[in-house]
């Protein structure tokens, strides 16, 4: 089993590395509330520049993929388990932000991964 592991974990590494449009909906970040049993998504605006970045609509700023930023979430979605998460925030959001089907797929995989961690008690890293 772990040199399945180890040939899954070499495949999203590469697919980890291809180039992703970044959706004009926003951006979620992701984290476990262990404490609370929960799975959290805080959803934040963003605008697209013409070089294809993420920047704050309000600043005009680039927003950094790695690092501590400093914005107000639009809005914190969370659930008990990945699929209640996903329902709280496409099928019950009248006003779902998500754009692109490739960015909800990802945010599909990223709560399921949350949700595993959730229930290992191990730690949950965005990718």
């Amino acid at each position: 089993m772990t040199d399945l592991r180890q040939k899954i974990k070499q495949i999203d590494d590469e697919f980890s590395k291809r180039h992703i449009d970044l959706d004009p909906g926003g951006y979620y970040i992701i984290y476990v509330d262990r404490e609370n049993q929960l799975i959290c998504a805080k959803h934040f605006t963003n605008v697209i520049n013409d070089k294809g970045l993420a920047v704050d609509p309000e600043t005009g700023k680039v927003i950094p993929a790695k690092g501590k930023v400093n914005r107000t979430a639009e809005t914190l979605f969370t659930g008990r388990s990945a699929k209640e998460l996903c329902i709280k925030v496409i099928e019950e959001n009248p006003d779902c932000p998500i754009t692109m089907l490739d960015h909800a797929a990802y945010l599909g995989r990223e709560f399921m991964k949350a949700e595993m961690a959730l229930i290992q008690g191990i730690e949950y890293i965005q990718d």
